[in-house]
């Protein structure tokens, strides 16, 4: 094995993430292409580099999992769409997005409208208020859970069960008996809920999964499985819940710390769609995806071996000066052609159109109401996870 330079990086270290530009920098700057002993893997951390693994998704495959602990030898098991590549992931992609057809994300938009003025009844002057429990995290549970069929009744615990399923161990990570049983319950309750709309159709996305049919390899049209069709609604519930909590979280952060650029998008709701994409480069929800190597490849000189496993570090892509001059400066007037917060090539992020709307609503509802508001820091708590990054609570006043 190499020996550990002195310069270190890894996921899991919760001091780093809580501030890892400057290690992001030194990464981009020194060793663009990173190993890491400890926990075997290497890193790319600039964009040109992160963006070209995107598209090269026959050597940098997603068959053994995105996230690092959950990573090993054997290809991950199960019809999880993020864990899979072509040609399975081609028919099963092209399948699952006709739910989300451009028609149907348009007519959330009321839904997410009503849904975000209703949180934020609660938000009055002298009253507590915490940014991403009572707004941030709710509103695309609500969303995606009326979307899929959920019933009201239920979406609070079913949020529940998906932040618990992020719950980080210090040893662990993820991979551990809270989270394991979280993942489970909801595994479940998904699984029954499709046996029923097999039996009792109905206007929402659980019965658009049931009622899909794909064409396997051998030519035969077919339907999902329940548990195909249960590995999708779970990965769709989860997705849409915590990506766009983590945006409106970061948000209510940075929107405090540029209280010049929040006053000019109270004032001009037109700048909140560019505003979104500023947000989703500087602070990427998911600031780390795993890959695969299927085969040798070089890269900065160096030999990365088929059979390693690799980090692709979104978050550092998004503040990599080569790509986005004076990278570290938060601007909503900056004009900027793509970034890669949502994935690039065959696995980008299927619900974007969604996440992009709800955040431009919810934040459209937010500063009409509340053009102003300063973040309680000593009460703020971040999410620590190997591949998500955000807060927990922002109390807010």
């Amino acid at each position: 094995m190499e020996a550990q330079p002195a310069l270190y990086w890894d996921p899991f270290d919760t001091a780093i993430d809580a501030d890892p530009y400057e290690v992001w920098r030194q990464l981009r700057d020194d060793a663009p292409l990173y190993r890491n002993d400890r926990h075997d893997f290497y890193a790319l951390s600039r964009y040109a580099d992160v963006a070209a693994a995107h598209r090269d998704q026959s050597t940098f495959s997603s068959s053994h999992g995105t996230v690092l602990e959950l990573m090993g030898e054997r290809p991950y098991p199960g019809s999880m769409l993020i864990f899979l590549d072509p040609p399975d992931h081609t028919r099963l992609r092209a399948l699952v997005s006709r739910a989300f057809t451009p028609r149907r994300i348009v007519a959330l938009e009321d839904r997410i409208r009503d849904c975000a003025a209703t949180l934020l009844e609660r938000w009055q002057p002298g009253e507590p208020f915490d940014f991403v429990q009572d707004f941030g995290a709710p509103l695309p549970s609500m969303v995606i859970s009326a979307l899929m069929g959920v019933p009201d009744a239920d979406q609070a615990h079913v949020r529940e069960l998906i932040d618990t399923m992020f719950h980080l161990d210090s040893e662990q990570g993820m991979i551990n008996d809270v989270s394991f049983a979280a993942r489970l319950e909801l595994w479940g309750y998904l699984e029954a809920a499709i046996a029923e709309r097999d039996r009792r159709p109905r206007d929402d996305m659980l019965t658009d999964l049931v009622r899909a049919e794909l064409t396997d390899e051998g030519g035969q049209v077919r339907r999902l499985t329940t548990h195909e069709a249960a590995d999708f609604a779970n990965l769709l519930i989860s997705a849409g819940t915590e990506t766009v909590a983590r945006l409106l979280g970061w948000a209510g952060v940075l929107l405090d710390r540029h209280p010049d650029q929040r006053a000019e998008l109270a004032a001009e709701a037109g700048l909140l769609p560019n505003a979104v994409e500023e947000l989703l480069r500087y602070e990427a929800p998911s600031p780390v995806q795993g890959r695969w190597v299927t085969a040798d490849v070089h890269l900065h000189g160096r030999t990365v071996p088929a059979g390693s496993k690799l980090l692709l570090v979104t978050g550092s892509a998004g503040r990599d000066e080569r790509k986005y001059p004076d990278a570290d400066r938060f601007d909503i007037h900056r004009s900027f052609d793509h970034h890669v917060s949502f994935g690039y090539g065959i696995h980008f992020c299927l619900g974007a159109a969604l996440a992009r709307m709800e955040g431009r609503i919810g934040l459209e509802e937010v500063l009409a109401r509340h053009p102003e508001w300063q973040v309680d820091q000593a009460g703020a708590v971040r999410l620590h996870t190997s591949t998500v990054r955000g807060w927990v609570n922002l109390p807010v006043e």
